[in-house]
């Protein structure tokens, strides 16, 4: 086995390869042959999410993995991280000291798949619907600060915004900008179903069984005219039930790439048992895990008990006993390696103590064992979730202070029951929609937030927040992005748990896969390709 290691610089930006390992540099179309990947993703139809591919419906990794191939937006982080760069747009710039005006122009000739014009009407009907619409299950609170969106001609588009955003060019690097045909796309009602059409890579075609996604089929978009550049010619992305058979199937070639999400113990496997004819890529993640709390439940309403909970956590030994290398402990809700992190959980709670759980259950009046339930999804965020649930589980009712059931649903239901806030606690996983500390941080606690949080703090959505936005150096926000984590330790909204790493099996033919899954998870299909390595 090839052991491919990506050292990767801690900066604000996404994380860049610095160092890569053995293995080819070289890509290409390697003619008309599709590349296979395997995935364990699922993109599932349902009565509360009929819209899953719609980018006005959806909001998680899976499906934005599948509509980022498809649907262009106006700008993209760079291969590595960094400054977005233009992408559907020939250029984009602030055209005010305040940041508060964003003005882009788009390349000359963009057109749809099915050959219609892509103006800037249609950026701007493609931004307000995902506004309009306001699904809940979708992610139009990443827009919520733009105040009007004009344009002129056929070609600029002009958004302003209400307050100060720094971070607007990620936002429209992200599928909830992708750019979407009036002609097929309706501007107040999700598009249901599996169809995705628009002006990205490429185009696909989804097999469906029972809802299900099971394959799609991305072809190489001949009328695509952007900044990347697509290394193949088409790829079939297969979905597997579980991470064993979908190793079994790289084993015996019937995929080339193994993506999200493999378990610890293949990685194990392939790190201590290597393969001469397997790349195993391991880089720093984006991606972190915790336990949010509806705040207005009766069982944890109260501070002081969830407070106790992040004394009697022990994550070093949940790590260790459910994922070994592959994460390590995490203290905040910024992650190691983004500008601003710091370990304020730690410096609030320090080690697990139980006398010191028990010192603030019994000085807030609360009577013990406190009783709730822990909800964790059991199809979303890989195989071990299930350990990882009955470790925290054990780890609480040791305490004594606490009586924790468990239960795990399936994604399609488990995330239109945490919006409606059906859950007194419940474990989540997190990757950025872009890379900075502003994106750990609104989602959970500003307006409109991605949990239907009933959580609020009036420093932090009213001055912080606003505040950080203002920074156009993002390093330069690190102090308040600090003070914004030390109110998350007080309050307990939510409790960081760990921080994971990034891991892709592939057979040795297959080039590019050190670009082709970046350290937030995102998925670019066309970085793939064939060659020696």
């Amino acid at each position: 086995m090839n052991r491919k290691t990506l050292v990767l610089t801690a900066v604000a930006g996404l994380l860049a390869p610095v160092l890569a390992g053995c293995g080819g540099a070289e890509g290409g179309s390697g003619g008309d042959a599709a590349i296979v990947v395997g995935t364990t993703d699922q993109v599932v139809a349902t009565k509360e999410v009929p819209a899953p591919l719609d980018p006005a419906s959806t909001y998680d990794t899976s499906t934005w993995n599948v509509i980022r191939q498809t649907l262009q937006t106006l700008m993209a982080v760079p291969r590595g991280g960094g400054v977005p760069v233009p992408e559907a747009a020939s250029k984009c710039a602030f055209t005010d000291n305040e940041d508060e005006s964003y003005r882009c122009t788009l390349r000359e000739g963009l057109t749809f798949s099915n050959g219609d014009p892509v103006t800037a009407d249609d950026v701007k009907f493609s931004i307000e619907r995902v506004v309009d619409i306001n699904d809940p299950n979708g992610a139009a609170g990443l827009l919520n600060n733009i105040d009007a969106i004009d344009t002129n001609g056929d070609l600029e588009v002009i958004f302003h915004l209400k307050t100060s955003d720094a971070t607007f060019p990620y936002k429209l690097a992200t599928p909830i900008a992708g750019v979407v045909n009036p002609k097929q796309y309706e501007a107040k009602k999700v598009r249901k179903g599996f169809d995705v059409d628009g002006s990205g890579p490429y185009t696909l075609k989804a097999e469906v069984k029972n809802d299900k996604v099971t394959k799609i089929v991305f072809t190489k978009n001949p009328k695509y005219k952007g900044a990347l550049k697509v290394n193949n010619n088409k790829v079939e992305r297969i979905t597997f039930d579980d991470p064993d058979a979908m190793g079994k199937a790289l084993d015996k070639g019937d995929i080339g790439v193994m993506l999200r999400t493999m378990s610890p113990e293949q990685i194990k496997t392939m790190t201590e048992h290597p393969r001469d004819d397997i790349d195993l890529t391991e880089m720093p993640g984006l991606e972190i895990r915790y336990l949010a709390f509806d705040t207005s439940a009766p069982s944890v309403k109260n501070k002081a008990v969830r407070q106790a909970i992040a004394y009697s956590v022990d994550r070093n030994k949940l790590v260790n006993d459910v994922y070994g290398t592959t994460a390590e402990s995490l203290y905040s809700l910024i992650p190691s390696g983004i500008s601003g992190h710091t370990n304020s959980f730690f410096n609030q709670y320090g080690d697990p103590s139980l006398s010191k759980a028990q010192t603030v259950l019994r000085n807030a009046g609360i009577k013990t064992p406190v009783e709730f339930t822990l909800n964790y999804t059991t199809d979303h965020y890989g195989p071990a979730t299930k350990k990882e649930f009955q470790t925290l589980q054990s780890q609480l009712n040791a305490t004594g202070l606490f009586k924790v059931q468990i239960k795990g649903t399936e994604w399609s239901a488990f995330r239109p029951a945490e919006v409606a806030r059906k859950y007194e606690v419940f474990g989540m996983g997190w990757f950025p929609d872009f890379p900075d500390p502003d994106n750990y941080v609104a989602p959970f606690l500003d307006k409109g937030n991605f949990l239907n949080s009933p959580y609020v703090s009036a420093e932090t959505q009213n001055l912080l927040i606003p505040e950080s936005r203002k920074e156009a150096n993002r390093a330069d926000a690190s102090d308040t992005f600090g003070r914004i984590q030390d109110i998350v330790a007080r309050d307990v909204p939510v409790l960081p748990l760990w921080q994971g790493k990034q891991y892709v099996a592939s057979r040795d033919d297959i080039t590019g896969v050190e670009w082709a899954v970046n350290s937030a998870a995102e998925v670019n299909l066309w970085e793939l390709g064939r060659g020696s390595s």
